[in-house]
């Protein structure tokens, strides 16, 4: 609960609480504080135990903390094949694979009219930075990212 808390805060709290309460009554009042955190825990255990027994020998295996969204998806998709599937489906699926061989679908049928036989390297892009002896009728220049 309080993880997050230093060795200086901690130090700073006592120095506080010496201040304002003073050195004498500083016992009485942790005893105070620990003897309610210990009445607040025994009446939570109650409640607690109460549900369980409400619920019937059906629910024995129920744990309040499987109520928190993230542990109650976790421990389904662990006990469950769904989880290995997800994995399988995940594996299976490459997302740059399907964008290329989208965009090399596209290219290839815009390209089949348009760009000339320079080529860079035969990978299928057309090298846009060599000029073309002679421009290829009703075609659109290359765009110029520079130019604009």
């Amino acid at each position: 609960m309080f993880s997050d808390i230093g060795v200086l805060e901690v130090l700073t709290l006592v120095v506080l609480a010496m201040l304002i309460f003073g050195p004498d009554k500083l016992p009485k009042l942790i005893q105070d504080v620990t003897g309610f955190i210990r009445k607040i825990r025994e009446f939570s255990d109650n409640a607690k135990h109460d549900i369980r027994s409400e619920l019937g020998p059906e629910f024995k295996d129920f744990e309040f903390e499987d109520l928190n969204p993230k542990t109650f998806i976790r421990k389904h998709l662990n006990e469950s094949d769904d989880l290995r599937e997800l994995k399988e489906l995940g594996s299976s699926f490459d997302l740059t694979k399907e964008i290329n061989e989208i965009s090399g679908t596209v290219h290839d049928t815009d390209s089949d009219a348009s760009v000339p036989a320079a080529v860079n390297g035969g990978s299928g892009t057309p090298d846009l930075l060599k000029k073309r002896d002679q421009p290829v009728k009703d075609e659109r220049p290359p765009f110029d990212a520079d130019a604009t």
